[in-house]
């Protein structure tokens, strides 16, 4: 009967992911996360690979149990199916915390480093991998788990959400050294550098974080009256023909509660708010157009969108345009005279809800989100108002770092998200997306106006604060008054260039080991 109980590496392992989940929203005890891996220091040695692996089948199983919401409530899939496809994500995903174990444990082995050296640097290397590889999926970067603790956070303005990581791993590495020393027979030397080093950079983190929260951050010369509205539109009715009247009415009656309220430049709906092509015209696109005019303010909206292409066929040697039809998840805006002053195509898709990535070559695979047919990446285009550029990202856009730095650094002065987390429930995944919101804000030292359909709304001033949020599934709307313009830091110049550095000197360590492999 023995065999079959979990033994002392698994969990410890299951210990350790399931502390660092209760580190992120909900619960969001963030202390959780500065010693939840100790547990994992001390076992990995055992079973590099697995002890990593097992950790991090726990925490993603913890922290995405919500993706088996969005897969069975809105996917139509069986709970069989839905639960296997979940534990494939949860799987993959914990592969990079298998990887950064393994690779910790074989320079200890081989080289005698240290963890607290190349454990830090693996870590934030692989996560840094997982932003990009496979069209990427960095939720729940460890960084994230710090979202409330403000002073913590600001280093994010100079080293990025990996920042807050790499000192996460250094902490858990180092105390879990310390107690294997101490527990080793005989006793060996506690690495007193390493703990020193440990204690001094997170102090200089926290002192940072105080003087930055003691400057003027939020304040800007310039600045626009703006309302997010939250319409709560039931995800199974947001399509459904018969209720597209009531949803342009519901959206445009808060606007003109906003309006009143002092939301005199901008109003913001959620993505894909207006369910048709606005583009085509007609009744209901009349409609939409008719509310600049009667508040005075600028508009932007979400709406689907299409775009013919020229395409070139050749059939028995001859040339025809195939006039190729591209679907959008597209933000449009326009002006208080109701003229379209542009439009902004979601630029990061998701895979399997909006696009099934080899659609081609898999024909039966199904996309899990119920809309219009495939969608195509847009680029890149702020929209003007007022003289300024807004940068909008499109729901799952914001936890991209990199894209809303490039929003930014292409003029961008008002950072704007908007979403539709109805797919999500009241679960925690509406927290645990505006946590990742907030590192926006503060890495670029921008506003960040947020829209949701069913929350969480919310206005984030360039220091993290919230100023203003939204309850879940509230009908409701905000008015704030938000500043104008980016105060980036050294974040904004450097980019994720000391991740892609990490990366290379784990390559170059592990090739050290080479001869290890053979």
């Amino acid at each position: 009967m023995r065999r079959f109980l979990p033994d002392k590496v698994t969990c410890a392992s299951a210990l350790s992911g399931l502390l660092l989940a209760c580190a992120f929203p909900l619960p969001d005890y963030t202390i959780l996360a500065w010693f939840g891996l100790i547990p994992l220091v001390l076992v990995m040695q055992s079973r590099p690979f697995k002890s990593g692996f097992v950790a991090g089948m726990v925490f993603f199983a913890v922290t995405l149990y919500w993706l088996n919401i969005v897969m069975i409530t809105y996917g139509h899939l069986p709970l069989a199916v839905s639960f296997l496809i979940y534990l494939l994500l949860v799987g993959y995903l914990a592969l990079f915390w298998g990887a950064a174990t393994w690779a910790a444990c074989r320079l200890k082995e081989f080289r005698n480093y240290s963890y607290a050296l190349t454990f830090p640097v693996f870590w934030v290397a692989l996560e840094f991998m997982r932003e990009f590889l496979l069209t990427g999926f960095p939720w729940a970067t460890l960084g994230y788990s710090q979202q409330a603790w403000l002073a913590m956070i600001q280093s994010a303005d100079l080293f990025g959400v990996y920042g807050l990581s790499y000192l996460l791993i250094l902490c858990n590495a180092v105390l879990g050294e310390s107690i294997l020393a101490l527990r080793h027979k005989p006793p060996q030397h506690v690495p007193v550098k390493a703990l020193v080093a440990t204690v001094v950079l997170l102090l200089c983190n926290y002192g940072y974080g105080q003087w930055c929260l003691q400057q003027d951050l939020d304040t800007r010369p310039e600045s626009l009256q703006v309302a997010v509205i939250q319409g709560n539109i039931p995800q199974e009715l947001k399509w459904h023909p018969d209720s597209q009247l009531s949803t342009v009415k519901t959206y445009r009656d808060l606007s003109l509660l906003a309006n009143q309220a002092g939301a005199s430049d901008l109003i913001i709906w959620p993505e894909a708010a207006m369910p048709f092509y606005f583009q085509d015209g007609g009744q209901l696109s009349g409609s939409v157009s008719e509310l600049p005019l009667e508040t005075g303010a600028s508009l932007l909206f979400g709406s689907p969108a299409y775009h013919r292409g020229a395409g070139i066929h050749e059939d028995a040697g001859v040339n025809k345009d195939t006039g190729i039809l591209r679907y959008l998840n597209s933000a449009f805006l326009l002006s208080p005279t109701a003229q379209v002053l542009g439009r902004s195509d979601k630029v990061h898709l998701v895979p399997f809800g909006e696009y099934v990535p080899l659609g081609e070559y898999l024909p039966f695979v199904n996309k899990l989100v119920a809309g219009i047919g495939d969608y195509s990446p847009g680029e890149i285009n702020p929209l003007p108002i007022q003289g300024y550029q807004l940068g909008v990202l499109v729901c799952y856009e914001v936890i991209f770092p990199g894209l809303a730095r490039e929003y930014v650094r292409q003029g961008s002065a008002l950072l704007v998200n908007i979403t539709n987390d109805a797919w999500f429930g009241r679960s925690s995944a509406p927290w645990q997306h505006l946590a990742m919101s907030r590192f926006r804000a503060i890495e670029n030292r921008v506003w960040l106006a947020r829209a949701a359909n069913t929350g969480v709304s919310a206005f984030i001033a360039p220091s993290g604060r919230i100023v203003e949020q939204t309850s879940l599934f509230d009908t409701a709307f905000l008015a704030s008054e938000v500043g104008l313009g980016a105060r980036p830091g050294l974040y904004f110049h450097m980019g994720d260039l000391i991740p892609g550095a990490f990366l290379i000197i784990s390559l170059i360590w592990l090739l050290q080991t080479r001869r290890r492999f053979l």
